[in-house]
C-alpha cells in the first residue's frame, strides 16, 4: 500500500504522482487533503487530494517542488513506497446549488480547486474557471476543467497563454458585469492572490472561500502549528479547514506564520544539495 504507481512532471518543479491508496480513495470527498510522510528523514506535510478512482483504488496528488521535502518526493519514481499516508483529513467543501460559481486558481493551486469544481457543477451551478501563472507551463488542469466549466479563462503574467497579467484582472471585469457576476467565489493558491480576490469580493458581498494551507504537522489539530485567526477566534485548518470564509481570515497573521521556518527550510535545501 501507498505503492507510487506513476510519477510525471507536468511542469516546471511540478509532478503528478498517482499513489495507490485505496482506503482513502473510497471515502476521500473534495476539499480534503492528505498527510503524507515520505521517508525517515522527510517531514510530513498535506497536500490536497487532486483526484481519487475507487475502482482502481488510487489517489492523485499535484506536488511543486518547493522545499526540502517536496523536492525529495518528487524525486521518487514509480515503483517507490510512501513512508505512510494519513487520510482523507479535513472537512469536506460545503456543496449547494448557488447559481454562478466562479473558481478562481493559482499556480498549483489549480489542484486544490479541480475536485470543488467538479462537485460545484455537479450540484447544478454554472462554473467558470480562472486560471493564472507566471507562465504557460503553469497553468495545469485547463482541458479537464473545461469538460465541465462554462468557461474557462487563463492569464499569465508574461502574457504566453491567456490574457497578460494577473488572474485577478480577469475577475474584476466579471465582478462588474451582473450577469456574469458570480454568487459564490472560490479560490486556492498563493496568499497574496486569495487576499486580492477577497478584497475584490467584498463590496459585492459575494461569498468567497479560500482555501489555506498553513505549516501542518500531525493534520489533527493537536501540534496547533496550522492555526488561523478567523473572525477573532482561532481556528485549526487541519480539522476547522482547510476551507473558512475568506472576509473573515486574518491575512497578515497567515502571512507571517507561513515564514516561520524559513531559516530551517534553507538549511534542509543546502544538505540536500550536498548529498
Amino acid at each position: 500500500m501507498f505503492s507510487i504507481l506513476d510519477n510525471k512532471r507536468v511542469a516546471p518543479k511540478l509532478h503528478r504522482l498517482t499513489i495507490e491508496a485505496p482506503r482513502i480513495a473510497e471515502h476521500r470527498q473534495p476539499g480534503q487533503f492528505i498527510i503524507v510522510h515520505a521517508d525517515s528523514e522527510a517531514e510530513r506535510i498535506p497536500l490536497t487530494i487532486a483526484d481519487a478512482d475507487k475502482q482502481r483504488g488510487t489517489i492523485t496528488l499535484f506536488v511543486q517542488a518547493v522545499g526540502y521535502t517536496t523536492r525529495r518526493l518528487v524525486g521518487m519514481p514509480a515503483g517507490s513506497r510512501l513512508r505512510d499516508v494519513a487520510g482523507p483529513l479535513g472537512r469536506p467543501t460545503h456543496i449547494e446549488k448557488w447559481g454562478r460559481v466562479t473558481c478562481v486558481g493559482g499556480g498549483v493551486g489549480t489542484a486544490v480547486l479541480y475536485p470543488m469544481a467538479k462537485a460545484l457543477a455537479n450540484a447544478g451551478n454554472r462554473v467558470s474557471a480562472l486560471l493564472g501563472g507566471r507562465t504557460a507551463s503553469l497553468i495545469i488542469l485547463k482541458n479537464e476543467l473545461a469538460a465541465f466549466c462554462d468557461r474557462v479563462s487563463i492569464s499569465t503574467e508574461d502574457g504566453s497563454l491567456g490574457q497578460k497579467g494577473f488572474v485577478t484582472t480577469i475577475l474584476a471585469a466579471q465582478l462588474k458585469d451582473r450577469e456574469s457576476r458570480p454568487q459564490a467565489v472560490f479560490t486556492a493558491g498563493p496568499v497574496p492572490m486569495m487576499r486580492a480576490v477577497v478584497e475584490m469580493t467584498r463590496p459585492y458581498a459575494i461569498r468567497t472561500i479560500v482555501s489555506l494551507n498553513p505549516i501542518m504537522i500531525d493534520g489533527t489539530g493537536m501540534c496547533g502549528g496550522c492555526r488561523v485567526m478567523v473572525d477573532g477566534e482561532m481556528k485549526f485548518a487541519c480539522v476547522d479547514g482547510p476551507e473558512f470564509d475568506g472576509h473573515k481570515v486574518d491575512f497578515d497573521l497567515l502571512a507571517d506564520r507561513l515564514s516561520t521556518y524559513r531559516e530551517e527550510e534553507c538549511r534542509m535545501f543546502k544538505k540536500l544539495e550536498d548529498a
